[in-house]
This record gives C-alpha cells, sequence and structure tokens, in this order.
C-alpha cells in the first residue's frame, strides 16, 4: 500500500464515495416507491470480498455492516457458486438482516477470474407478506408469520434473471408491482457498481484498487483510533426503554456499558432484558447494525464511513436478549423497536463521553427523533388497484440540542443523515389519503439551556376511497427515548389517536369520538369519515432550563415553539404584557424553583471546594483537585464525589412517577424519573429515567487521571 502516492490514492477513493452515490441515483431513479424516492429509506455501498464495507451513502447507518453478513454467508456455503455476473437476494433476519421488509441484493464484482468487491443495496419494502398488511405484525409469534424469509438466493445468474425466483419472492407480496420494480431497480444499482469498479480496475490495475480500498479502512481506523485515546478510560452507561410487545404492555429494557480503555472501546448490552414473544425483538445481526447507527454518527463525523469505524468496537451480548433474540423469535419491527433503541443507547453513552472533551463537546449531542412512531395505509385505490404506503412522515420528529446551540426542529434522526419526507402533494399522488394538517408542535422539545427541536405532527383522513386497513403502532408513547444530556430533559413523548366518524366537526374536542391509542393498537379498518392524527418525539435538551437566557424562551414564545405556562414553571421566565421578560419576576421565579428543588439550600463550607476545575464531565459537573482530594463538583463548589466520578450519590435527588403536564411526557406504569440537583444551589444537573424500585445507575466511571484537562 506504501507504493500507491498519495494523488492516486485520493483519485480513487474519491471515485470508489462517489460511485456508493451513482449506485444511490440508480436506485432512486428506477424505484416507485416513496420510502425510496422521497425518504432515503435504503442503503448502497461497496464491500472487500470477504465482506467489510468499504465505501457506503449517507442514508441508512444501520444497515452498514448486514451485507457484509450475507457476504460471509456466501462465502461460507460451497453450494452457493458465484460466477460474474450474478447477484444474490437475501432478508433473512437470522442470516444478515435486519427485518424481512429490509430485502436487499449483493453481486460481485470481478477483475479477471478474481472477485474483488462486491456491490450491496438494500432498502425497505411496503410488504412481503405475513399475516398483518406492511408484515409488521404485532401479535406474531413466530418468525414464519411475518412474511417471506429469503435465505441467500441467486436472483441472476450469469446476467440472466432467473424469472422462476423473482415470481416466488414478489407472489408472497399484497403489493407484488411495487416489490418487483424495487427489485429490478437493485439489479440495476448493481451493475451501475460493477461497470463502474470495472472502470477503475482498466485504469489503475486490480492490485492497485485493491490496495486503495484496504488503505481506506485503514486509514479510517487510525484516525477512530486516535479520537480514542484523546477520550477518557472508564465506563459511561445509557440505557433505552420499549413499552408493549405486540401481546402485552410489557417494558424492556436495552442496557448499553460502553467501556473504553486506550484504542478501543466495548460496547456491553449483557444487562438488556430477554427476548419477548412478540414481534420488536432483534437478531445479532440487528445489534450490530443498531451499534453502527450509534458509532458512524457520533464518534465518525468527519471520517470516512467503512468498516474502519467498526473494527475498534467489540460487542457483547450473550444469545437470548430482546437485542439478541434467537430463531424462531418474531422481529418484525425489529428496525423501529429494538434496533432503534440501541442506537438511541450507544449514542447516549458516546456522547456522554464526548462531553468529558473540551475539543469535542461541542460535538456532543443529545438524543434525536428517538422511535419511529409507524403508520401504514393499504387497501384497494380509486382505480381497482391495490396500494400500500409506509408513512415516513415521522422522520418529522425533533433534533437533540448540542451543548451550544439548540436542535433542529423537525430535524429527524441522525443516524440516517440525509433522509427527508415526502412533500404531502407527493403522498397525497401516490396513495388515496388527504392531509389536514402537517405542522410543529410547542412544548415538544425538550427543555434545557439549549432546547430540544420541536416534533411536527399530522391529522390525514383518506381520499378518494372510502375505506383501507391502517397500521398503526409505535414505543415512545409511555417512555421518552430521546434522553436529555447534563440537566436538560427529554423531549415529548408519541400522542397517536383516531378521531372515529370526526371528518365533519374536525379537529380536535369533539368529546366521545376520539380515542387514544396505546403503544401499539395494531391493524385496524380505517374510513373516509375517520381522522389519523399524531405527534411524534422532541430532540432532547441540554442543560439546566433555567440556564436558558430568558429573551431565548421570551422569542421561544412568541414564536409558539413553548408555551406561556412552559416558559414559567419550566425555564422560570415570566413575561410582561409586551411578551418581553420581565427581568426581576423571573430572577425571583428561577430562585424559587431552586429552592423547591432541593429544599433548603446546603450551606456548609465543608463540603464546597475553592479550587479551579481541572477538567469536567458536563455542562454543571467539574472535577478539581485541592487537600483533600480528587473531587467531582458542582458549579457552585459544591463536592458530589471524592476520588471517583460517581456523582450521584453526593445530589439532591427527587423521584417522580407522574410528571406535571406542561413537559409532555407520559410515563409506563413501571418507568419512573428521578432528577438530581446540586444541593447548594438547586441547578439540574441530570434527568434520569428508569425502572421503579431500581436505583438510577451511575452513568460515569471514568478513570480521573486520564480525563482531558481544560485549558489553563
Amino acid at each position: 500500500m506504501s507504493e500507491i502516492n498519495a494523488v492516486t490514492f485520493e483519485v480513487i477513493r474519491n471515485r470508489l464515495v462517489a460511485i456508493s452515490d451513482e449506485m444511490r441515483i440508480a436506485l432512486q431513479a428506477v424505484s416507485g416507491s416513496p420510502t425510496v424516492t422521497e425518504a432515503s429509506d435504503f442503503f448502497t455501498g461497496i464491500f472487500l470480498p470477504e465482506g467489510s464495507v468499504v465505501s457506503m451513502g449517507f442514508q441508512v447507518s444501520f444497515q452498514a455492516p448486514v451485507c457484509g453478513e450475507v457476504i460471509r454467508h456466501i462465502n461460507a456455503k460451497p453450494q452457493l457458486k458465484v460466477k460474474d455476473g450474478d447477484i444474490f437476494i437475501g432478508n433473512d433476519p437470522y442470516i444478515g438482516a435486519l427485518h424481512q421488509n429490509d430485502v436487499q441484493m449483493i453481486g460481485p464484482i470481478y477483475a479477471g477470474d478474481e472477485i474483488i468487491a462486491w456491490a450491496g443495496v438494500e432498502a425497505h419494502e411496503t410488504d412481503v407478506g405475513g399475516m398483518d398488511f406492511a408484515s409488521w405484525c404485532p401479535k406474531a409469534r413466530e418468525i414464519w408469520q411475518e412474511g417471506i424469509r429469503i435465505p441467500c438466493v441467486k436472483l441472476v445468474d450469469q446476467g440472466e434473471m432467473r424469472e422462476d425466483v423473482l415470481e416466488m419472492i414478489v407472489t408472497a407480496s399484497r403489493l407484488p408491482d411495487q416489490l418487483g420494480l424495487d427489485i429490478r431497480a437493485f439489479i440495476a444499482t448493481v451493475n451501475v457498481a460493477r461497470r463502474r469498479v470495472t472502470e477503475l480496475v482498466e485504469r489503475y490495475g486490480a492490485a492497485t484498487v485493491t490496495d486503495v480500498m484496504r488503505r481506506m479502512i485503514a486509514s479510517s481506523e487510525a484516525r477512530l483510533r486516535a479520537r480514542l485515546r484523546e477520550l477518557p478510560d472508564g465506563t459511561v452507561h445509557a440505557a433505552d426503554f420499549i413499552e408493549h410487545d405486540g401481546h402485552q404492555n410489557v417494558l424492556y429494557k436495552i442496557d448499553c456499558k460502553a467501556t473504553k480503555i486506550g484504542d478501543k472501546l466495548t460496547l456491553d448490552f449483557s444487562g438488556s432484558s430477554k427476548q419477548a414473544p412478540g414481534f420488536i425483538n432483534a437478531t445479532r445481526s440487528g445489534l450490530v447494525g443498531g451499534c453502527a447507527g450509534g458509532i458512524l454518527t457520533t464518534l465518525g463525523f468527519d471520517i470516512q464511513w467503512n468498516q474502519g469505524l467498526l473494527d475498534p468496537v467489540e460487542i457483547v451480548a450473550p444469545n437470548g436478549l430482546i437485542c439478541t433474540a434467537q430463531f424462531p423469535a418474531p422481529v418484525g419491527s425489529a428496525t423501529v423497536e429494538t434496533i432503534w433503541s440501541v442506537s438511541n443507547a450507544v449514542m447516549a453513552a458516546l456522547n456522554k463521553l464526548l462531553a468529558t472533551s473540551p475539543n469535542y463537546r461541542y460535538r456532543a449531542q443529545c438524543i434525536s427523533d428517538g422511535c419511529m412512531a409507524t403508520f401504514n395505509l393499504g387497501g384497494i385505490n380509486q382505480y381497482g388497484e391495490p396500494f400500500g404506503l409506509h408513512l415516513m412522515d415521522p422522520l418529522a420528529a425533533g433534533s437533540g440540542a448540542f451543548a451550544t446551540k439548540d436542535g433542529v426542529e423537525a430535524g429527524g434522526p441522525i443516524t440516517s443523515p440525509v433522509s427527508c419526507i415526502a412533500d404531502v402533494e407527493r403522498n397525497e399522488q401516490a396513495v388515496p389519503l388527504f392531509y389536514l394538517h402537517r405542522r410543529l408542535v410547542s412544548d415538544t422539545g425538550g427543555a434545557g439551556k439549549h432546547r430540544g427541536g420541536l416534533s411536527a405532527e399530522v391529522a390525514l383522513t383518506l381520499g378518494g376511497i372510502e375505506k383501507a386497513m391502517a397500521l398503526v403502532m409505535t414505543h415512545g408513547a409511555e417512555s421518552p427515548n430521546t434522553a436529555g444530556l447534563a440537566g436538560g430533559w427529554p423531549g415529548s413523548t408519541v400522542v397517536q389517536s383516531m378521531g372515529w366518524g370526526s371528518i365533519e366537526s374536525g379537529l380536535p374536542n369533539n368529546a366521545g369520538k376520539w380515542e387514544r391509542f396505546g403503544p401499539k393498537p395494531g391493524l385496524m379498518p380505517m374510513t373516509n369519515r375517520d381522522i389519523y392524527s399524531v405527534i411524534w418525539q422532541g430532540g432532547g435538551g441540554w442543560g439546566d432550563p433555567l440556564d436558558r437566557e430568558a429573551t431565548a424562551v421570551a422569542r421561544d414564545v412568541a414564536a409558539g415553539a413553548v408555551s406561556v405556562a412552559a416558559a414559567r414553571e419550566i425555564y422560570g421566565v415570566v413575561l410582561d404584557s409586551g411578551g418581553a421578560p420581565d427581568e426581576a419576576a423571573t430572577e425571583r421565579q428561577r430562585e424559587a424553583i431552586r429552592k423547591a428543588r432541593v429544599g433548603d439550600f446546603d450551606t456548609d463550607p465543608a463540603k464546597r471546594s475553592a479550587a479551579k476545575p481541572i477538567a469536567s464531565l458536563s455542562e454543571a459537573l467539574f472535577v478539581v483537585q485541592d487537600e483533600r482530594g480528587t473531587h467531582v463538583v458542582s458549579r457552585a463548589g459544591y463536592i458530589l464525589a471524592t476520588g471517583s466520578t460517581a456523582w450521584r450519590k453526593g445530589a439532591k435527588s427527587v423521584t417522580f412517577e407522574k410528571l406535571p403536564d406542561h413537559y409532555r411526557i407520559d410515563l409506563h406504569a413501571d418507568l419512573c424519573c428521578t432528577v438530581h440537583y446540586c444541593p447548594a444551589s438547586g441547578a439540574q444537573l441530570a434527568v434520569d429515567f428508569h425502572r421503579k424500585g431500581e436505583k438510577p445507575a451511575d452513568d460515569l466511571l471514568l478513570d480521573l487521571d486520564s480525563l482531558p484537562r481544560l485549558a489553563a
């Protein structure tokens, strides 16, 4: 590799990245599905012969390692004889997929008689069979009920389509034409990659192109390891929760302990819940995909996305967990349930680690778009044809605040950086529905010094037909998944409801007709007299809301982002008749809130340190050294811990089983919230959500000597 000059390396590297994007263009040009053409719910990439991803697009980061698992499966199966011009198709989560809806195709790229790379493509298909429309089957108890499972089949044999295999696959779907068109789009995508990589080989030679691919991976790995060495050693803990498994409203936990030593990172999920009887599980492929989504976006924000970002990371999880479900457990909703929550937990842990670094704190971000509240609509359209829509509008939930700025309104998940939602008119053109509104919702962004982005909401009905089937499901209706950091609150929880026969009286407040759903009501008939309404989760907030500038709160109120009540009760800002902050009243209100948090302030001077901070853990937690030792202190200098970073034992902690309405956060019967305050000042230090009867875990157990030092 050292013999390749820098210019040649950069030319080929950029060409390989461009090929991944050209694959995207081909896929979107041929596909007729709004899921692909509008929402970019797909993956394209180039892989080494042994399955390591070399280059990929910025669509669904969960998919980065998944096609590689299928390549390894092919390499391990001698009966799957690979020839030039072949393309394989698969969607088996127990081999290398996230769930059956994620159909993938891969094809070898030859140089002479040798495979030098593979091209991979995957996209979410609205329906691949199963007991319910859309193949998300809340009542499933085994994977056979969730649609066709394609292990790994040769669909194109030396350039010739196997029409019998294609017919077998599309016949399983309620939307055979849509699935068939996307499969042909996949073939076009693989063929584009083949042509372009072959052109590179013809110009530079197979050995040079292969060396560049390996160097791309090595370069990303070296940069990530260097970044890890800059961060402190120790363990960071984070968790996320999923309510309802499709059968019972049971609470499940995704538990992530991220241990960083030197330039290696271990993600341990051993504390997660056992696998569920319902469809929310993920296989090990899904666990790896969820981890990839958190790692690529949080640690690899300026590094080429490829296998090099994954190789320094070890994933630990015994079999039989909700994130390592064993056959034949159902996994139909894995992507929008357990995999999504795995990524939330990984990102929360890694962002807590970034927050300890003066160099990287600006990148620390609260969790964005914590769940995908799913709405699928299907039936027969006004032309007598079958139709189906996987509504991607939930990507308009709020993004998390950063350590230095507010989150983006309707910013969506960072695990799919370029995903977007279709225009209202595009969805209305594609399927027979009609929007009453799509708009932002006040008070949905997590409160903090920097506010989380607002979520959007939609209300819609049918247009042009009298009836259809709607599939409604989510988690996050009774569990806040957009965690705040450094004392910030999470965003709002999901609200989904149906106004039965409400089209005449409209939205809302027509008593007796509106039904608010739980997390997973499932499949139901819907008519053109009904209105479906949903509000998604807002982004998490950063820092104590009482530290937000009063003028910023006033602007939020004027813009409709924050209500007057929330401004007063959460942010402590009192507005005058003109909408400007009343400075004296605001100071009194904020002081009253701080005192209400802790009671009388602790004024004991022996519990304080006046030493200058040498390091910090977050917005509100600092490390100091004095003659008594090394301490974690609040901004007021109050000593919370000595000799360790387990600071919660020194804080004033208050547990809530129900939160005030202005937070817009509903809690599952088994979930509660503990808020930690500085005893000396009432400053809000952290907000934890945990099972009732359990204490919040210490989220930072770091080596004090390895903490990055603040500038003198």
